[in-house]
């Protein structure tokens, strides 16, 4: 099992930070940790009603405080009085607190204009935990009956490390870097005709708004990926959890759920879908409380109940943060006493990462030697470095992937700690870090 975002880069990040509150002269002053999205640790401010609410419900004596909007105080009576004994520090319901889920519920329809059910919801230890228990119902076999799941490269590493913990097998098809990294059909046929001569394919993983690539698929790209899906009776699994961070112009966030809907039957009856979201990123970057959802769509009633029993193992994810994701997907309305604060912060954030999207994209393709694709959404740029052949021939001699000896060398000479693209896959002789 190998996890990029955390690997060895990150090891020695750490070193070096401990070196320099030590006091060891380094050629930099600080560490900077642009490695995971983790957008408190870069110094992102938190939305006050988020917090608020979750405060409350952690200590329910701040109702009485003044200061304390009254709209923020009766959602957290309300959420208090759907926890087990009024208290965020019970378990709650295996799929999370009946209340948040019907909530996530009327959030989807709003949406996405089509109905949705609390029963289809599951709320997780952020999207993560809900990916590896999609999967975990999905894998099985053995040899060529093994489950084949298919993933975009470059990909997030929780795809290539979850397949390998489960002993499934990882099936690539590679997004168009040369088109802004679209993807392409025909690329997803070539990669599935190619996993059934050893495996049995059942599974395809989709990330829109991208990660690491940043690009926002077009509906009709969706379309196109729902019929094949249909054609050749794929679960499809629609990592989501950037759907908030959409910046480019002419681009727009379209879930699969909303477009399998218009796209009407046979195509709505039938394609099994999950999809996933979070609030670890979009404008809320709390993904210290560990908390998102999945929902599940076309499902065999007996396979959700075994989905059911799965997630029940767990016992059930973080109260405080199904709280906080409370607070997310319903959100203050015009009028409430938190309404105009609410607003200014989320679009005080996802103006200033739109404006840093531009920046990153605009400042690589100055740069010699690495070229930059439109950073359309998400969190993340995953540009392409030219490498001379001293640079190749010190990696091969270090036994380092090229990009790792390149990342290495950013880290040690300017503090700058970056994931290598080998990390997330890449076509073979290309370069990239994230």
């Amino acid at each position: 099992v190998e996890y990029a975002v955390r690997g060895p880069i990150v090891t020695r990040a750490l070193q070096l930070e401990r070196d320099l509150r030590q006091g060891v002269p380094k050629p930099f002053s600080e560490v900077i940790k642009a490695n995971i999205g983790d957008a408190h640790a870069m110094g992102q401010k938190p939305i006050t009603f988020l917090r608020q609410v979750t405060a409350l419900c952690l200590y329910p004596e701040l109702l009485t405080e003044p200061s304390i909007p009254e709209d923020a105080k009766d959602r957290a009576r309300r959420l208090l009085a759907a926890c087990a004994g009024q208290s965020a520090g019970a378990y709650s319901a295996s799929p999370g607190i009946e209340l948040v889920r019907q909530d996530v519920a009327r959030f989807l329809q709003r949406r996405d204009g089509v109905p949705a059910k609390p029963q289809d919801i599951f709320l997780s230890t952020g999207a993560s935990d809900a990916i590896v228990s999609i999967l975990k119902l999905l894998v099985s076999g053995e040899g060529e009956s093994r489950t084949g799941v298919l993933i975009p490269i470059p990909q997030y590493p929780l795809y290539s490390a979850a397949i390998a913990e489960l002993s499934a097998v990882q099936l690539n098809y590679y997004l168009d870097e040369e088109h802004c990294w679209a993807l392409d059909v025909a690329e997803l046929r070539r990669a599935l005709a190619e996993g059934r001569r050893h495996c049995c394919p059942r599974v395809l993983c989709i990330i829109n708004p991208g990660n690491p690539t940043g690009q926002v698929q077009s509906r009709q790209c969706i379309e196109d990926v729902i019929k094949f899906a249909f054609e050749e009776k794929l679960f499809l699994m629609a990592d989501e959890v950037y759907q908030d961070n959409v910046y480019a112009k002419g681009s727009a966030f379209h879930s699969f759920k909303k477009v399998l809907f218009e796209m009407g039957p046979p195509y709505s009856e039938v394609v099994e879908l999950a999809s996933f979201h979070s609030v670890s990123k979009g404008f809320m970057g709390e993904c210290g409380f560990r908390s998102g959802y999945m929902e599940v769509v076309n499902m065999d009633p007996e396979v959700q109940q075994q989905l059911a029993k799965l997630v029940s193992v767990r016992l059930c994810p973080p109260v405080p943060g199904q709280v906080l994701l409370d607070a997310v997907v319903d959100p203050p309305q015009p009028g409430d006493p938190s309404y105009e604060l609410f607003i200014a912060e989320k679009q005080a954030v996802l103006s200033a990462l739109a404006h840093k999207a531009q920046l990153t994209q605009e400042i690589f393709n100055q740069a010699p030697g690495i070229h930059c694709n439109p950073v359309q959404g998400a969190m993340y740029s995953f540009p392409r470095i030219e490498l001379p052949p001293r640079a190749l021939a010190a990696a091969k001699a270090q036994g380092q992937a090229p990009d790792m000896f390149f990342c290495m060398k950013l880290l040690e000479e300017t503090g700058i700690c970056v994931v290598p693209g080998s990390g997330f896959g890449q076509r073979e002789g290309t370069f990239h870090f994230r």
